[in-house]
């Protein structure tokens, strides 16, 4: 593994590698309307800015009412100009483990329908039950693929230790959290639901990483061949 200076002038043990130029299907998985934007969003437009050719699968399981125009508005913004399949599911919000053979037909049938280089999918140990349900199901479904689990800050202080990190500049980082806000009105009376809220989580992961600032993903198992 090589060594780098950090900002500061530590060394950190790091391999930096471009993920992005080599892959090319991107499988998305959301448990709610804005989980993808929150967790992965700087990162999926960090891809698509670099490597247009990039091909989107993009799937939220729960999103009602105004919800559901929601995740497909900001889906279509986030990466306009990409290929993009979005699909919006109607299973019931925060009852997904008590719908899962129907969640886990869909995930079979998902796999033989997309054959993606890249899983992006809830962590494994959020205390959400439906966003635990969607990674178990995705470690289920996907055993041959790479799978980084992404976090959501909440109430129920959930972050652990992520050991898989994206940089991000302050513009990029900037503007997924206005994008976020911009685009899932419906969620502006939660507390945590802030600009500010994004920011400071994607600046604490940069720290980690000695870089402006970063999304942090867990990596259970990467095959390096």
């Amino acid at each position: 593994m090589a060594v780098r200076r950090g900002v500061s002038g530590t060394l950190i043990d790091m391999l930096p590698v471009d993920l992005g130029k080599s892959v090319r299907k991107v499988l998305c998985i959301g448990a709610h309307a804005d989980d993808i934007e929150i967790g992965c969003g700087g990162t999926l437009l960090k891809w698509a800015t670099a490597n247009p050719g990039l091909q989107f699968h993009w799937v939220v399981f729960t999103a009602e009412g105004k919800r559901a125009a929601e995740a497909r508005a900001s889906a279509k913004e986030l990466l306009h100009g990409s290929r993009l399949k979005i699909v919006i599911k109607d299973f019931r919000n925060s009852f997904l483990p008590f719908q899962g053979g129907r969640v886990k037909e869909f995930f079979e049938a998902l796999k033989k329908s997309f054959e993606p280089d890249v899983v992006f999918t809830h962590f494994r140990d959020d205390r959400h039950q439906d966003h635990r349900l969607l990674s178990d199901l995705a470690w289920n479904s996907f055993r041959n693929h790479l799978i980084l689990e992404y976090e959501i800050p909440k109430y129920d202080g959930d972050l652990g230790h992520p050991n898989f990190f994206v940089s991000l500049t302050e513009s990029l980082s900037r503007k997924k959290s206005e994008h976020i806000c911009r685009y899932f009105q419906t969620q502006s009376n939660k507390h945590w639901f802030a600009e500010e809220t994004f920011l400071a989580l994607m600046r604490l992961r940069g720290v980690e990483c000695a870089a402006p600032y970063a999304e942090a993903f867990y990596c259970r198992k990467l095959l390096v061949v």
